[in-house]
């Protein structure tokens, strides 16, 4: 009954008081998910063509980027035709904020970014683009069998929510059947804490970064708590790397599926798993490409750089945004039957990457596992600040040996088939970043970003 009272009264109530059109949004992506590939494919071009001809029309800064590069609005019909245009990195939307807005938009909403580096990115949003993220998270709710208002816990860590739960923010949340939990300091007490509220209030839906909702698993574990019988329909992760282990430990801990999203605040909703396992582009929200080395398009299933243009955020336009991370395409449809296409990889960031002394780059992935097999690492960060160091950080248990120190080392350097130095430091707790997320590979050193010049299309490339 309190859902559907949520689902038919109380958030069209709230959406419509913030004149945001998500429930129009929602039925049209809804709708997109019952057409053909072919069908689907002429609904992205169609959007992309208006987004560019209202930004070139109205945003000052994507015209003078189109002039410079000899492009008109008619040049780009398909997504094919992106190449023609220059991308967006963070630093241009940092140093042209102000002709990134259009001219006629109406009221935008300021938002940040702290990133990978921690350094904040500030941009603006309209309504629509707004409105088009919440209708894509309850797009892919019910594809789970979940909804707004159902039970539902945040184990979060941004400053931004985490610093306006004022009273009227309570009420909403507590009209929304939802809790707000912080992420950002999970010692013991404070999960065992979160235990008994877990307990007491048998979410149907949580949403939690990866790493915080698996220390909570493994705590839950540590003291012999039963999750699986809360009625958690599914565990919904998002904006890190998820990697296998902690997929399952969580599935195991509450007794039920992990549904892995990904996007951000500036790129848009861009991908999402569905309950058959496959992870689905949001193509009719937003058109993905993934570049090599030189700025070209990979072949389905080699990895690359993931950009991105957001077809909902024409008063403050993103196209062709580099997200700093690296993933895969695949050719393949999902078992579901939907005709979103499919990424067949996430890597992470691109700088969640190593180089080699003999210049190979790895992604973190493949060296992750070698401290994770170690008995009595709890927790670890690896930071490599040169190219032949890196600087370990580990939180160790009762379990942990003298001898684990000389076989992390002896094992990294046969993993990197070469000789590098390793420092350790042993630590109480790793704390989180700004954001309240957490990664376990940090390199300093460029690797794999994309990049542009003023010379315009053709100077787009990995450096």
């Amino acid at each position: 009954m309190h859902r559907w009272l949520v689902w038919n009264f109380v958030f069209p109530l709230q959406e419509g008081l913030k004149a945001h059109p998500t429930l129009r949004i929602l039925k049209e992506m809804e709708a997109a998910d019952r057409l053909s590939v072919s069908a689907l494919e002429e609904l992205q071009a169609q959007k992309l063509r208006r987004l560019i001809e209202y930004s070139y029309a109205h945003v000052p800064y994507v015209r003078e980027q189109m002039n410079q590069s000899g492009v008109k609005p008619a040049d780009i019909q398909s997504p094919a035709d992106l190449r023609l245009l220059p991308i967006m990195t963070k630093a241009d939307v940092r140093q042209h904020r102000d002709k990134l807005r259009s001219e006629i938009a109406g009221k935008l909403s300021a938002f940040s970014s702290g990133g990978s580096t921690g350094e904040p990115l500030i941009f603006d949003l309209s309504k629509y683009r707004i409105a088009s993220r919440v209708a894509c998270r309850q797009r892919v709710s019910r594809w789970w069998g979940t909804s707004v208002g159902d039970s539902e816990l945040a184990l979060w860590g941004s400053p931004l929510e985490l610093t306006r739960q004022d009273w009227v923010r309570g009420l909403r949340d507590r009209a929304m059947n939802s809790r707000l939990l912080s992420a950002y300091e999970l010692n013991e007490a404070t999960m065992s804490k979160y235990l008994d509220i877990l307990e007491q209030s048998r979410f149907r839906q949580i949403f939690a970064y990866p790493s915080a909702i698996y220390l909570l698993s493994r705590h839950a574990q540590k003291e012999g708590r039963d999750l699986r019988n809360l009625g958690t329909k599914a565990v919904f992760v998002t904006s890190e790397v998820l990697y296998p282990h902690q997929r399952e430990l969580i599935s195991q801990t509450f007794g039920c599926p992990v549904a892995n999203g990904y996007g951000g605040r500036d790129s848009g909703f861009i991908a999402h798993d569905c309950p058959q396992g496959g992870m689905h582009l949001m193509a009719d929200a937003v058109v993905t490409e993934i570049l090599d080395a030189e700025g070209r398009p990979v072949a389905p299933g080699e990895s690359g750089e993931i950009v991105v243009t957001d077809l909902y955020s024409q008063e403050f336009p993103f196209l062709r945004y580099v997200t700093g991370d690296v993933g895969a395409v695949s050719t393949s449809l999902c078992a579901c039957g939907r005709p979103l296409p499919l990424l067949a990889r996430l890597d992470g960031r691109s700088n969640d990457s190593i180089v080699t002394p003999d210049g190979r780059i790895m992604h973190g992935q493949s060296v992750v596992s070698l401290l994770m097999e170690v008995e009595g690492v709890a927790q670890f960060r690896v930071c490599q600040r040169q190219v032949d160091h890196f600087h370990v950080q580990i939180v160790r248990n009762e379990n942990f040996r003298p001898e684990s120190e000389e076989r992390i080392r002896s094992r990294w350097c046969n993993r990197l088939r070469c000789q590098v130095d390793l420092t350790f430091e042993y630590l109480p707790k790793l704390p989180a970043e700004r954001s309240g997320k957490f990664r376990h590979i940090v390199s300093e050193l460029p690797v794999g970003k994309v990049q542009t010049t003023a010379a315009g299309p053709a100077s787009a490339r990995l450096s």
